[in-house]
């Protein structure tokens, strides 16, 4: 970057390799981990080659608004992980199945996730290190490795959703014209041209991802003001936790919802995205400040992500709650929609997802409602699948310390996402590329330990977050927070195999789920250590990152350029 820190070796002397055990003493200084970025990686950025500076105001004021707008730009970009259209689908299967009966799991998810986004800002911006940057440096080679596996997997499927959703939106706006093969490769191309809007300066591409939100909330909005939703039925469902009526679909939507709100590779984000403000760390009153204003961004950022999704949720819950399939064949067949076909004459529930929402919306509430459904659909694609490209830049730079070019990075992400997601569109219909976000969901639900238990490991470490690390309330909060999520998540997986109906797929997800299970009880271990639970830390220096010191054990396997005063 243009304004790293140098490294605190001290001078004349060789800064010891990866995994070698450097000397402590019997006092730590923090600020000396936070230090650790040699003059040659600064020749390397790992995120925008310019740094917005913090306006210092004379006065001692606990609030000012140009520092709040200095601030203002990674908690909108991050926030965008909550509007994709994996969450944009989640939303109105939710208004559909359970009408406004579960909004309350909806708001519930969106504050678990600002207090995860919290952790992981306080992390970018107590240590200067993003949280891939702090597994490489603080976990074994093998774990490590399978860790950036795991997150690649989530990035992945996040952006195979994202692909899938820009395609769908091209259709709909083109009247089936362009087909969604062509859809796909017209998002690689337009994905390439705007990731490098951050030639014009870190503000502008800022500036750019909240038109795309504004677009977002103008069109959803749009749809919620036409639709007209019952406003007490809304509030009812949004603060009465409980759901009258409902059974196993509604849970398993309930589930749904969760899983979608709170990605994994979302934390990986925003811990580097902070990185992008002048901050001196060795002032803490500056980190403190800098932890506040994040904090009050990312809540302005995901309540603004909060309403559009509601708006979703409430149009569906509204206009399609209930109906049958033969309702709505034949409303579609009466305005002369190019789509009853999707909707068989039957008395089944209606099933929806992002291009039937659509479709419906055109057959209730006229040709300008399909549209504007699809240009808010294609803003919310276009803009999650340029930040999971910058998800997956700092996921490799960070794991592997490897410096790509933008242009390498996007294009090996791409193909990854693009290729399935592309055979699939040629060979197979909108129904089958719709139904490939199950699988994509399951698959970012399994990965959220690997971002979870890593971010409250770290930010529990004095070593690392000195004077900010977490209290005993974030401690035990958090743990059982990340605890809840997961065994959520895990539920969903589990509803999603047991429906495979398959012998041979249920011994392979066995098998996958012990290794699968093991690691994470890795993680978990050492998170545990790290929260102060010293009697686990029975292996000393086996070999395995741990030590007898709960709050540096991690600090062995660190890079070079760290000298630990302890």
């Amino acid at each position: 970057m243009g304004t790293e820190e140098q490294t605190s070796v001290p001078e004349g002397e060789v800064p010891p390799e990866n995994g070698d055990i450097q000397a402590t003493h019997t006092h730590y200084s923090s600020m000396h981990t936070k230090t650790y970025s040699t003059s040659k990686d600064e020749v390397y950025t790992t995120y925008f080659e310019e740094k917005v500076p913090i306006p210092q105001d004379t006065s001692e004021t606990c609030f000012s608004f140009r520092k709040l707008w200095a601030f203002t730009g990674p908690g909108f970009l991050m926030s965008i992980a909550y509007l994709d259209p994996g969450n944009i689908e989640s939303d109105l299967q939710s208004g559909a199945k359970a009408g406004f009966k579960l909004l309350w799991v909806l708001l519930g998810a969106t504050i678990i996730g600002l207090l995860l986004q919290r952790l992981a800002a306080r992390l970018g911006v107590v240590t200067g290190m993003h949280l891939a940057e702090v597994c490489n440096r603080q976990y074994p080679t093998v774990p490590r490795i399978i860790l950036w596996l795991m997150v690649e997997l989530a990035i992945i499927g996040s952006d195979m959703q994202e692909v899938i959703g820009c395609a769908i939106a091209f259709n709909l706006l083109s009247v089936g014209r362009i087909p969604l093969w062509a859809g796909v490769l017209i998002t690689i191309f337009d994905t390439f041209v705007f990731l490098f809007l951050d030639k014009y300066g870190l503000r502008r591409l800022e500036a750019f991802f909240g038109f795309l939100i504004t677009i977002m909330a103008l069109t959803f909005g749009y749809e919620y003001v036409t639709v007209k939703p019952d406003q007490g039925q809304l509030l009812k469902g949004m603060f009465l936790p409980y759901c009258e009526g409902c059974g196993p679909v509604q849970l398993e939507q309930a589930v749904g919802i969760v899983g979608a709100v709170i990605m994994p590779h979302n934390i990986y984000l925003h811990s580097a995205l902070v990185k992008s403000r002048q901050v001196d760390r060795t002032k803490p009153r500056e980190v403190k400040e800098a932890n506040k204003y994040y904090f009050i961004e990312s809540t302005i950022a995901l309540f603004v992500s909060f309403l559009i999704n509601v708006f979703v949720v409430a149009v569906f819950a509204e206009g399609f709650y209930g109906r049958t399939n033969l309702d709505v064949h034949n409303v579609c067949n009466h305005s002369g929609s190019p789509h009853t076909h999707l909707f068989p004459q039957d008395n089944n529930t209606l099933q929806v997802d992002i291009y039937k929402g659509g479709v419906v919306l055109g057959c209730f509430f006229g040709p300008v409602a399909l549209y504007i459904w699809a240009v808010g659909i294609l803003a919310a694609g276009q803009s999650s699948t340029m930040t999971g490209t910058y998800s997956g830049q700092f996921v490799m730079e960070g794991f592997l310390n490897l410096r790509w070019s933008r242009f390498a990075r996007v294009l090996l992400t791409r193909s990854v996402a693009i290729v399935p997601t592309l055979l699939v569109a040629v060979f197979q219909d909108v129904q089958h590329l719709t139904g490939m976000n199950d699988f994509l969901n399951v698959l970012q639900s399994m990965q959220l330990p690997f971002a979870l238990i890593p971010i409250l490991t770290f930010t529990s470490l004095p070593s690392l977050m000195s004077e900010f690390t977490n209290g005993l309330f974030w401690k035990i909060g958090g743990g059982i927070v990340i605890l809840v999520v997961c065994a959520i998540n895990m539920y969903f997986v589990v509803v999603y195999v047991t429906g495979l109906n398959s012998v041979w797929l249920y011994v392979l997800a066995a098998l996958l789920s012990v290794a699968y299970l093991c690691f994470v009880g890795y993680l978990a271990w050492q998170c545990l250590i790290a929260l102060g639970v010293s009697c686990l830390d029975v292996c000393g220096r086996l070999g395995i990152g741990l030590s007898g010191a709960t709050d540096s054990y991690l600090l062995d396997d660190m890079d070079g350029g760290v000298n630990a005063d302890r």
